[in-house]
């Protein structure tokens, strides 16, 4: 189990680095605070991944100075707080916005 929950994180992590690319631009972030963020949106996903009560590929994760924003669909209410209350649990995780929208 802890494999499959680390090769999810990797893959998660290898597509962000892949996909896209050093996009600091001046003014922006640097490119150590660039870096820690991956590793935040990484690790928010990989929770989402690990629970049972998050459908991670519906949700999408952004992070920018530590500030996670949260954006997509849920099933219900509790699915969406869940994966807000996850992404506050993260090291690093400075706030948290939630605009996941609940389908009806």
């Amino acid at each position: 189990m802890n494999t499959r929950i680390t090769l999810a994180a990797g893959a998660v992590a290898l597509a962000l680095f892949t996909a896209t690319g050093c996009a600091v631009t001046r003014g922006q972030e640097t490119v150590g605070a660039y870096i820690d963020d991956s590793a935040i949106t990484t690790a928010v996903k990989g929770r989402f991944v690990d629970s049972k009560l998050v459908d991670a590929s519906a949700i999408s994760v952004e992070t920018l100075n530590g500030s996670v924003m949260l954006s997509g669909f849920a099933k219900n209410t509790t699915e969406r707080n869940t994966a807000e209350s996850l992404a506050r649990k993260v090291d690093g995780v400075k706030s948290v916005k939630n605009q996941i929208a609940v389908r009806p």
